[in-house]
């Protein structure tokens, strides 16, 4: 069973990087091994991320393009993003993760150079729409390569805090510190110097992940030698036909991000642009909103393995982003440009976006016979909302407004939190029994804690 080889490797792998390696790692709840993935993440995102808040308005103000063809940029990205995302797990399980890493970073890194030196020198929308569009195949497979990796090389009894880590790089990257480098580089150095910019810290930060991180489980394939690749690319549709609550989770997993960065698409405009905000401002609330992310990140890993995965996801996370994706919107705009209430607002969206972390952890336990493509289908799901929060934007902006746009994210976020609360584990007694791997026993099930998650 592949599930079974993967959860021994894990703990195997676990026992000799805590003797190998710092335990300042372990301490903190990461994995040791995966040490400078963290770091070479956390580079990768923060250059996927300095554009995240203003190329909307360069795209529109700068370089004259309406809002309907910009939102069909990010759609496209989205969609292309979703189907990478979606492939990540199934192709780890091919090539393993380390080699899936490499691929995105090398599309990343070319199609965001036909991006910049012909694509905006041209004003060619097409281009532009095709050459940003494909490089959306990039960060999905060195991000969610990444985070299979974690599910490989981790124990159970750390994979939450483990994810944590992860969605602490992830967002501390994207959009957090990639907006902060960009709210000082814009104002000195352009926007177009900044997309540059961007490029090299994507480029160190794949370097660093793939060059320094030693951990032997994600070097090579996962899948067993006789599972061919058609059938291992759609293990994750077989497996949400076969597990439905695998379906439920890539669902919650898809609304967890879908309004952020539908946000993206349009908050920029309304408030530089009806609230009165500099872009500066704007970039620094951003900054501000996933700083808060990304420490609740961490505080709700921990959260998750104590009180429960799936509570966290329906409460802090589904119901928590729902009343203040509400607040986003109406007290920055009853207030009218006050830094400091917009910056309270977007704290508290931040902490309750982090809520949905322990997800990361559910989905490969409610099939742990199947974790690549547990995996898949999450990273479907994260990769899925980047094209729906766009195209959300795209159909409803123009006929709804604003507001309306923010209450349908929010009734979705209400139904994240519905959905979730069906992704209950199987008690212990129902958990598979443990099986034989190389001559050892080792259970395969979720672990006691579970009941209540």
């Amino acid at each position: 069973m592949p599930g079974a080889v993967l959860s021994r490797s894990g703990e195997d792998n676990e026992e000799v990087a805590e003797e190998a390696t710092p335990r300042w790692a372990a301490r903190l709840g990461m994995q040791p091994s995966l040490r400078w993935g963290y770091v070479g993440l956390l580079l990768f995102m923060i250059g996927d991320g300095v554009e995240s808040g203003f190329l909307s308005p360069y795209l529109i103000n700068d370089e004259h393009f309406q809002a309907q063809p910009v939102a069909f940029v990010f759609t496209l990205y989205g969609i292309v993003a979703g189907v990478a995302a979606w492939s990540s797990g199934a192709l780890s399980d091919l090539w393993g993760p380390r080699r899936v890493m490499s691929l995105g970073l090398v599309v990343w890194a070319f199609f965001e150079v036909i991006f910049l030196a012909v694509a905006i020198p041209s004003h060619n929308y097409t281009l532009i729409l095709l050459s940003y569009g494909i490089r959306g195949i990039g960060y999905p497979l060195f991000a969610y390569g990444f985070l299979v990796w974690i599910a490989v090389a981790t124990s159970r009894k750390r994979l939450g805090s483990a994810v944590g880590w992860f969605w602490f790089a992830f967002t501390g990257g994207f959009p957090t510190l990639g907006s902060l480098i960009a709210s000082f580089t814009v104002p000195k150095m352009g926007a177009y110097a900044s997309f540059w910019l961007s490029l090299g810290l994507v480029v160190v930060g794949g370097l660093i992940a793939l060059l320094f991180v030693r951990e032997q489980a994600g070097r090579s394939r996962l899948a067993p030698p006789e599972q061919r690749p058609v059938a291992t690319l759609l293990a994750s549709v077989t497996l949400m036909v076969q597990n439905p609550k695998i379906g439920v989770g890539m669902i919650v997993r898809t609304i967890n991000t879908a309004p952020q960065l539908g946000f993206l698409v349009f908050l920029p405009i309304y408030f530089t642009t009806e609230l009165g905000f500099s872009l500066a401002a704007w970039l620094q609330i951003l900054t501000i909103m996933f700083t808060s992310n990304i420490i609740f990140n961490l505080i709700f890993g921990v959260v998750g393995d104590k009180v429960g995965w799936r509570n966290t996801v329906v409460w802090f996370g589904g119901v928590g982003s729902a009343a203040t994706t509400l607040l986003l919107y109406y007290l920055p705009t009853a207030m009218h440009a006050n830094f400091l209430l917009a910056s309270v607002v977007a704290v508290l969206y931040g902490a309750t976006l982090a809520g949905y972390v322990p997800l990361s952890a559910l989905m490969p336990t409610l099939a742990p016979e199947s974790k690549g493509a547990a995996m898949s289908a999450l990273n479907f799901g994260a990769g899925m909302s980047a094209f729906v929060g766009p195209l959300i934007v795209a159909i409803f902006l123009a006929p709804l407004g604003v507001v309306g746009v923010m209450w349908i994210f929010a009734v979705l976020y209400v139904i994240s939190a519905v959905l979730a609360f069906t992704l209950k584990l199987p008690r212990p007694q129902d958990a598979p029994q443990p099986v034989s791997v190389s001559g050892s026993e080792q259970q395969v099930g979720p672990a006691d804690a579970g009941v209540t998650r």
